[in-house]
């Protein structure tokens, strides 16, 4: 612990001014923020000498070991990164989509290089579950990971299940505040959900996966008539993540929204909270629980990689190295409620089968099984037609 850490901190945002805060109230870490690089220049509550404009500034100062990288353009963040491990320096991210579109060549850059690139606070703000499935979880008993893994949708469902809102009303107050971007495709459309899915396989299975390829769809298209379907069924619908271990080291993930009834653990997460549900083969299922949106929880987990790099820890990768690589599987069916309202619509599914079906003056929505892999070839455009969907669970693990 008395190795002395220099950081170069890039994004000055929410969760750069939480890291900044909840640094100063861990005194016994040998930590010194030298210098922060930002966009533009403001008044600010810190010394303006403190800050830089450009990230070379940062990058050519050899007396910073340390950088941690919090902007939220991930194309910005990739060369900050890169750059930093080929220089020789620890990094830190929070950038799930940064990680999840180039893992293969972060990982390759850490052994390159002898450095260490940690990204705790990119998965679950709060809950440390990439420590726990790389280190706890670190055998080939693992069957599945569950779980809430976008804060800000979930805050958005609570106001609407909990508190009768509508849904822009609801959007409105998590954007105010700072649960969710101005624009708020990210979160709402499942993109968050989908890095952090990817990066969540890759620590469980030992399988990256292209982002590209797997299937996400959110809650943007949410109408009343969902609301009081998933209601008059005793239902709450959650923005869920799921990867799960198949027979022949195969894979299925995505990102949906869910049916969830009361006897599931997840139900009862609410608000910016999230929670994940790991299930093995010896030990059952296992539930994570803590806030994942806001500077303060994701700061904590960022001042926890820090914490980890003063001891020398790097991830170790061990489900890639010593099991078997887990192939991903598109080919594997499930059960889905499908609100629409035209017939051309509906006929762009091709359900297998129907188990409930109806048709009222407004909507209309059929209950069925279809395969993973006809929703991914309408998975562009899902968001723009007049439809909503959410997966049953019945046919699921969870």
């Amino acid at each position: 612990m008395n190795k002395k850490l220099k950081i170069g901190l890039f994004g000055f945002g929410v969760v750069g001014q939480g890291l900044y805060d909840v640094l100063k109230k861990s005194p016994a870490l040998n930590v010194e923020i030298v210098s922060i690089c930002v966009k533009n220049k403001k008044e600010r509550s810190l010394p303006e000498e403190l800050f830089c404009y450009s990230p070379e500034d940062i990058l050519s100062n050899k007396d910073i070991n340390l950088v941690v990288e919090l902007i939220s353009d991930a194309d910005e963040a990739y060369p900050i990164v890169k750059r930093s491990l080929e220089l020789g320096k620890n990094v830190v991210s929070a950038n799930k989509k940064m990680i999840a579109e180039n893992f293969a060549e972060l990982i390759q850059l850490q052994k390159d290089h002898n450095v260490s690139l940690l990204y705790e606070a990119s998965a679950c703000g709060s809950i440390p579950v990439i420590r726990n499935l790389e280190e706890y979880y670190d055998n080939d008993l693992l069957l599945s990971v569950t779980g809430i893994l976008n804060g800000s949708s979930n805050y958005i469902l609570t106001k609407i299940f909990d508190h009768n809102k509508p849904y822009n009303e609801a959007l409105k107050e998590a954007q105010d505040l700072g649960f969710a971007e101005a624009d708020p495709t990210f979160d709402v459309d499942g993109f968050d959900a989908l890095f952090k899915l990817v990066i969540l396989t890759a620590h469980s299975f030992g399988t990256i996966v292209n982002p590209e390829g797997v299937l996400n769809y959110g809650i943007s298209n949410i109408s009343d008539f969902d609301i009081n379907y998933a209601k008059e069924k005793g239902f709450k619908i959650k923005l869920v993540g799921q990867v799960e271990r198949l027979e022949n080291n195969k894979l299925s993930l995505f990102v949906l929204p869910r049916l969830v009834n009361r006897d599931k653990y997840i139900y009862n997460v609410e608000d910016e909270f999230n929670g994940v549900v790991v299930k093995g083969l010896a030990y059952d299922k296992q539930f994570m629980f803590g806030k994942g949106a806001g500077g303060h929880p994701t700061g904590s987990a960022v001042l926890s990689d820090i914490t980890a790099l003063a001891h020398d820890y790097r991830y170790e990768y061990k489900k890639m190295n010593y099991y078997t690589n887990l192939d991903y599987d598109k080919s594997g069916s499930i059960e889905i409620y499908l609100r629409y309202k035209n017939e051309s619509d509906l006929s762009k599914f091709d359900f297998a089968s129907i188990t409930e079906s109806y048709s009222g003056p407004l909507y209309n929505y059929k209950v069925g099984l279809i395969s993973i892999e006809k929703l991914l070839q309408l998975k562009n455009d899902l968001r723009y037609m007049d439809i909503f969907i959410a997966v049953t669970g019945k046919t699921l693990s969870y």
